[in-house]
């Protein structure tokens, strides 16, 4: 059986002051400790290799029961950072607080019991921390019955109740909300846009829907941030990049004026920007997109944004957005610069970066190799995305890939190779119920062109296929392609016999 990765990956995870508190807890602790031999070995390790790791500890007595004392250091591992963060972060804060009521209640100590629920729940309320407030809630009403057996009857168990009524109100209506978001979330995270009828209808159906079509439905701030940000998926899943700028420059500023919600809001913050940025890139403000990018590490230093979620969220919003923005402006060989420049940071979140990420820098990154005219580069790149069975995340990505793939084998003079990348294109992409025209037009261009040889015929279907082109992109919809490939730039650049990057046109 292979070893399990767990350790290994907690223990590379740990920032160097986390590594130090964990040291200095164990330290407190009296006995032989197995476990940090075990630590300090894994953490100088690149990658996990049990064997060395057995054989270097061969003559150790704990290396016969290796399993049991690896469970036991990532136990300790996660206790030593629940100390760490504890006065950190308020779930861990608001945690405690409840755990010390129960242990004073228990011990009859009913009004310092009081005194924290008191304070407790005031950060609860503030931070719109429903769960914890109804917790609170409960052990205010449970003093209240002890209060009541000692013939105090001063406490207002009817407001209490009324206070209940109102959290679970502003819950339910949270958790509503929330599964709208999810619908939306799926389609978007699925295809990047609404890609049929069906979605389409889907994505209508969200934004039409009383909660978030209708005034003053949203109770609180946690639901009016998410109602707007609905708003602005919904636009932005459908390509409505104007609608899409207006609501999620909403959602920062609702962020913006809840600052005691911001942290708990960090991914969905960061997320408004990177859709931000994406409209001014659709809407060629190339400027704008540019700016916002330069200022993401800003956020870094705001109070509840230093986790490593946090970092790896930045990281992965500014390496593939500048990638886009570069490629979207035929500046190829800027993003194949920015590559190299940013080749430290990735090998250090590569381990952390989601499939999502993989999947948009990979393909922005043969995009630029096309673009320069490196078409074996492009190939073997592209070929990660080409060979693998993903069938649910990005699909956008994925058929693109496809049709990008039959242009590098045009370039290459793989005549035979791209008859067959032609036909399964055309098998997969008959299989995504995909409702665009540009997608046929694509097939046919590479087909046609792919059967003449004739440099004067080829370029004469040039000239008319450029023409076929712009008269398509007056139709919105189609205009899809360009977030992927321009193929008027293409067009552009075999009429007059050059690269992508040396005929450099916006073309949308």
């Amino acid at each position: 059986m292979k070893p399990s990765l767990e350790l290994f990956k907690l223990i590379k995870s740990l920032s160097k002051s986390e590594k130090r508190f964990f040291k200095l807890s164990s330290s407190l602790q009296s006995g032989e400790k197995n476990y940090i031999k075990i630590f300090d070995y894994i953490d100088k390790q690149d990658g996990y290799d049990e064997d060395t790791l057995k054989d270097y500890f061969k003559d150790e007595r704990f290396i016969a029961h290796l399993p049991s004392e690896k469970n036991h250091l990532y136990k300790l591992i996660l206790k030593s950072l629940r100390m760490f963060y504890g006065e950190q972060s308020l779930n861990s804060v608001l945690q405690q607080e409840i755990k010390n009521v129960e242990i004073l209640y228990q011990k009859a100590l009913f009004s310092e019991c009081h005194k924290i629920i008191k304070k407790a729940k005031k950060q609860a309320v503030e931070h719109e921390k429903f769960f914890f407030w109804i917790e609170l809630l409960n052990w205010e009403k449970k003093l209240i019955e002890v209060a009541y057996e000692e013939g105090d009857f001063g406490f207002d168990l009817d407001e209490l109740i009324q206070e209940e009524e109102n959290v679970l109100a502003q819950l339910q209506n949270y958790a509503e909300y929330y599964a709208l978001y999810s619908k939306i979330n799926y389609v978007f995270r699925s295809g990047g846009f609404s890609r049929n009828d069906a979605e389409k209808d889907i994505v209508d159906n969200i934004a039409d829907n009383y909660l978030i079509k209708g005034k003053n439905t949203a109770i609180s701030s946690r639901a009016t941030f998410i109602c707007y940000y609905i708003k602005a998926l919904c636009a932005a899943t459908n390509r409505d990049y104007e609608n899409a700028l207006h609501f999620f420059k909403h959602v920062i500023k609702i962020i913006d004026k809840a600052p005691k919600l911001k942290s708990d809001l960090a991914k969905h913050y960061l997320l408004s920007h990177a859709h931000l940025i994406h409209c001014y890139i659709d809407s060629n403000d190339f400027n704008a997109a540019q700016e916002l990018i330069d200022r993401l590490e800003n956020h870094l230093s705001q109070p509840g944004f230093q986790s490593m979620e946090v970092q790896i969220r930045v990281f992965s919003i500014k390496s593939t957005y500048q990638m886009m923005l570069y490629n979207n402006q035929g500046l190829f060989r800027e993003t194949l610069e920015f590559i190299v420049q940013s080749e430290e940071q990735f090998d250090f979140f590569r381990e952390k970066l989601s499939k999502e990420h993989r999947i948009i820098y990979i393909y922005h990154k043969a995009y630029a190799h096309f673009g320069c005219g490196e078409f074996k580069a492009a190939m073997k790149v592209l070929n990660e995305l080409i060979n693998d069975n993903e069938t649910m995340l990005r699909q956008d990505y994925y058929s693109f890939a496809r049709v990008l793939n039959m242009f590098i084998h045009y370039e290459l003079d793989n005549q035979s190779l791209l008859l067959y990348h032609i036909n399964s294109t055309k098998r997969y992409l008959s299989k995504s119920d995909r409702n665009y025209l540009i997608e046929s037009f694509l097939l046919e261009a590479i087909q046609k062109l792919n059967k003449i040889e004739s440099q004067k015929e080829r370029a004469a279907v040039l000239i008319t296929m450029r023409s076929e082109f712009d008269e398509m992109m007056t139709n919105n919809r189609e205009k899809v392609i360009l977030d992927y490939f321009d193929l008027g730039l293409w067009l552009n650049s075999k009429i007059e016999g050059k690269n992508m990057c040396d005929c450099i046109e916006n073309n949308v």
